[in-house]
């Protein structure tokens, strides 16, 4: 469809250019055919005046020489120098004449010759020479005069007249055109007709210079249209202009011809030119075209991959989602704790993080960030928690936790260098006795009671030793610090994304701004839920249009009251409550040859990853698997629903768990599309996630997870093993 589209164009413009040059064409064509028209008009109207003064010359000296003959009508001989005279006198006259009607002068003897007049007389003067003048009488019935036109014309008209041209074969002996005038005797009778001749030499001449255009020549015609000046053959298949101007004094017709190419020579020439560019535009349209093409190919294929890395980012935001507590209140059976918990990521996925569950009656809980945003930050967060979790299970001491988790995270394997500030904290639920450790993290506030809470006692700050951030220098010792958390009393948590919010003037929050927000009276009472919500409308009211810069996380916790037989009874309630989570959302294992082996089936929805947490709960693996696995198997049960089922939701995942002494070995089989997920390319964390390729993620963190992972496809169904060594 966009090809036709682009050729219509390249059509349409081609029409249009090719209008536009006909256009052009034609209006300077008739440009200068008006310009050549004018050209011959001004030269004809010169040689006009230069034909007609002539004539007019010759004519007026044929009547004076008629009126000289009637003066001397009955004196023959005075006509022989009355020619000669006028042959003299006008120089571009080639022969005068004086013919005589017959028997005339008959019997009379001319006393300049003493010759005998015959029955014919003419007296005829022609100039030889410049300055030559020969005179004679060459009437005889040999040279009949009486049969010459221009002595009929002068008979019949009885008036001046010009004739046909002719060869004067007795007078100046070439071709004239002559100019006659009758002669009357006293009684008005026509007795003599007089002949003055013009060469058409002289005519030839004059035509000579008539030279509008290289090739141009001139024509002259009588008024019967016999040719004066001939004009030369024209060339056949040649096409000729024509411009023509009638002499009035004579009635002759001059005429010049000129070659059509001669005129329009120069329109060729910018006609091809413009040819040329016109090409030269439809070759650059055609260029632009292509490459329009191509940049919209580029365009959508970008769009689409955008669209993508959006639908990617939107899972693994989910996910990540899906990995932080999201269950307020989060512990129905200890109702004498309170906490609410807050990430809201700068970008589709983030890096900081909260985490906490009890174990022995304490609360374990951590807040951090990691250095960066987008993707990379997202799966040290992802590794982090996995740390958290893993070490919390079966350390308590939080100083300890965190040194574990920094020889984790500061290894040989952490190539980007990307460091996590933490804060680790363990709060006994019985006694109200708090331990923490900080590393680099900004240190939480401490809310007193509601009676306390005022303008002298405002919420201070709980006190932190520096230590250095997980990840910058292994086997770094992190001190350990304990505090009474009062019952009433309220432990803020945030990330620096509170203290670092920007509104447009780049003004940020800081922390006297959060001091204030939670000391507010409206707010002395309120929940750890309504301290977050309060404090998120703040910073949304401060920093209103401007974008958020970073990730923002806040964690609350509030300890109503401490009971003892409370947090006994409330295990053996936890306990049996896992006991029957544990045989509704799994079968009982079965002996598989020397492993014990579990199975869950899902249906093809995202929304049902949070209970494989629970089914890998139920396996019995060691503490510090726990949470590993667990995201392994996340990770690789989203990409069987990204991938196995792209176009719909019906479908099922089989997971299957085989657990021997050594190893756990993972079995994830679908019917879907066939889909290898370990030749997907390695992923390039240290990249945004603009210039970083679609996909690879999921399978790159089950690689860093997981001992073993291998796929096949076999009988139409997609298998994928994962194997976790359980003594490494």
């Amino acid at each position: 469809m966009r090809t036709r589209s682009g050729l219509w164009v390249i059509l349409v413009a081609a029409i249009v250019l090719e209008a536009i040059a006909c256009v052009q064409f034609f209006y300077t064509r008739s440009a200068l055919r008006r310009e050549a028209e004018k050209r011959a008009r001004t030269e004809l109207k010169r040689a006009e005046q230069e034909i007609e003064k002539h004539t007019v010359e010759m004519e007026t000296a044929a009547k004076m020489l008629a009126m000289l003959a009637e003066q001397h009508v009955n004196n023959p001989d005075s006509i022989h120098y009355a020619t000669r005279a006028i042959v003299r006198t006008i120089r571009n006259t080639s022969s005068v004449a004086v013919a005589y009607i017959p028997s005339y002068f008959e019997g009379k003897k001319l006393k300049a010759t003493g010759e005998r007049i015959g029955e014919y007389f003419e007296v005829c003067s022609s100039r030889i020479t410049e300055d030559s003048i020969f005179t004679r009488q060459i009437g005889s019935a040999e040279h009949d005069y009486t049969q010459m036109e221009w002595y009929l014309n002068g008979i019949q008209t009885d008036s001046c007249t010009w004739c046909e041209p002719y060869l004067d074969d007795s007078g100046s002996q070439t071709w004239v055109v002559s100019c006659s005038c009758p002669v009357h005797d006293s009684d008005g009778k026509i007795v003599a007709v007089v002949c003055v001749d013009m060469s058409l030499d002289y005519l030839q001449q004059l035509s000579d210079y008539l030279h509008v255009y290289q090739d141009s020549y001139c024509s002259i015609s009588s008024a019967t249209g016999q040719e004066i000046v001939a004009s030369p053959d024209t060339t056949a298949g040649r096409r000729y202009e024509i411009f023509d101007e009638d002499i009035d004094a004579t009635g002759w017709k001059m005429t010049i011809i000129v070659p059509a190419e001669v005129i329009y020579a120069e329109l060729k020439r910018v006609g091809l030119l413009v040819t040329i560019m016109m090409l030269i535009g439809l070759a650059l349209l055609v260029f632009i075209l292509l490459r329009s093409a191509k940049n919209l190919v580029n365009l959508v294929n970008l769009s689409n991959q955008q669209e993508r890395i959006e639908s990617e980012l939107s899972i693994a935001r989910n996910i990540q989602m899906a990995m932080l507590p999201t269950r307020f209140p989060p512990f129905p059976d200890f109702p004498n704790l309170s906490a609410f918990g807050e990430v809201i990521p700068a970008k589709e996925v983030g890096g900081d993080l909260i985490d906490f569950y009890i174990r022995d009656r304490k609360l374990f809980f951590c807040i951090g960030d990691v250095s960066g945003k987008g993707v990379p930050a997202a799966l040290v967060m992802a590794v982090t928690r996995s740390l958290f979790r893993s070490f919390t299970s079966y350390i308590d001491s939080p100083a300890k936790i965190v040194w574990e988790m920094n020889e984790r995270l500061s290894s040989e394997s952490n190539e980007q260098n990307m460091f996590v500030t933490m804060l680790v904290g363990a709060l006994d639920l019985t006694t109200g006795e708090l331990r923490y450790c900080n590393a680099g993290h900004d240190a939480p506030i401490l809310l007193p009671v509601e009676n306390m809470l005022t303008d002298q006692t405002p919420c201070t700050l709980l006190p932190c030793e520096a230590n250095l951030p997980l990840g910058v220098m292994q086997g770094f010792t992190f001190s350990e610090q304990s505090a009474k958390l009062e019952e009433g009393e309220t432990l803020f948590l945030y990330t620096d994304g509170l203290t670092e919010a920007e509104n447009s003037a780049h003004e940020q929050f800081g922390m006297q701004r959060i001091q204030e927000q939670l000391a507010t009276g409206s707010e002395v009472s309120a929940t750890p839920r309504e301290r977050i919500l309060s404090m998120q409308q703040a910073v949304a009211n401060f920093v209103r249009d401007a974008d958020q810069s970073d990730d923002l996380t806040m964690f609350a916790v509030q300890l109503l009251e401490r009971t003892a037989e409370q947090g006994t009874k409330n295990k053996e309630q936890g306990a049996k409550s896992k006991e029957q989570t544990t045989m509704n959302k799994a079968q009982e294992p079965k002996s598989k040859g020397s492993g014990e082996h579990f199975s869950l089936v899902m249906r093809n929805d995202i929304q049902q990853i949070p209970t494989l947490a629970e089914w890998v709960d139920m396996i019995g693996l060691p503490d510090e698997l726990n949470m590993p696995i667990n995201l392994a198997l996340e990770e690789a049960v989203s990409n069987v629903m990204l991938y196995a089922y792209p176009d719909t939701n019906s479908g099922r995942v089989l997971v299957e768990a085989e657990k021997t002494t050594d190893r756990v070995t993972f079995i994830i089989s679908d019917s879907g599309v066939a889909f290898d997920p370990t030749k997907q390319k390695e992923a390039d964390i240290t990249l945004s996630v603009e210039e970083r390729a679609i996909g690879g993620l999921g399978i790159h963190l089950v690689r860093q997870l997981m001992d073993e992972v291998h796929y096949e496809r076999k009988q139409e169904k997609n298998i994928l093993t994962l194997v976790k060594m359980l003594n490494s």
